[in-house]
């Protein structure tokens, strides 16, 4: 069980030591020398960006989580290496003039997800560049993904190279596509027509 009383492995799931790939198109093949991180969008007046030894040097953290897929695989005790949110966020921060609502997470290869800015902000997120001790290969995301523990994995991006600041809430690749706005998998949040008529939980 977890502290809240939840069960650790979420209704509808399996149990796998497998670190299965699914991914959409093909596998962007990025460099780190060639990696550039940006954030633009609601409140800031001019766009923020960092090479790969810049994002970095913003701070390092290890931690040990659970990783639950919408296609019903979960894996315990994945050890992740990398930023934590909560670091960049106070970069960030110092050049903010009004709070966003929500963020829209790019991808090299075209792809995006949307969190509330409270699941964003989640402590134990960040940017993973290591899984397991080793640095991640390109079909797992590499060199960087975001990792959001909470909610099923799409809304963990693979390859990340943006944050794009919202005033109200705004669908990526798969919401746009049939999939939950918000994703937790403990209430099973797989499928937009799980919803209701207007996404009132998300706004």
């Amino acid at each position: 069980m977890l502290p809240d009383g939840r069960p650790r492995l979420p209704p509808g799931q399996f149990l796998t030591e497998r670190f299965p790939v699914l991914t959409y198109g093909e596998t962007p093949q990025v460099e780190t020398v060639d990696w550039e991180f940006r954030v633009w969008g609601h409140g800031l007046g001019k766009d923020l960006r960092w090479s790969w030894d810049e994002f970095l040097a913003v701070g390092r953290v290890e931690l040990k989580k659970d990783f639950h897929c919408v296609t019903t695989w979960s894996r315990y005790d994945n050890q992740w290496t990398g930023v934590p949110i909560s670091t960049l966020w106070k970069e960030i921060e110092k050049e903010l003039t009004t709070k966003p609502a929500a963020v829209l997470f790019h991808c090299h290869g075209g792809y995006s997800t949307n969190l509330k800015l409270e699941d964003v902000l989640v402590e134990e997120n960040l940017f993973a560049t290591h899984h397991d001790g080793k640095p991640l290969t390109k079909p797992h995301g590499g060199p960087m993904r975001f990792v959001c523990h909470h909610l099923y994995a799409w809304k963990s991006p693979k390859w990340i190279c943006g944050m794009e600041l919202l005033s109200e809430d705004r669908r990526g690749f798969w919401e746009r596509h049939g999939y939950h706005n918000h994703a937790d998998p403990w209430d099973e949040e797989r499928y937009s027509y799980q919803e209701g008529a207007d996404d009132k939980k998300v706004k």
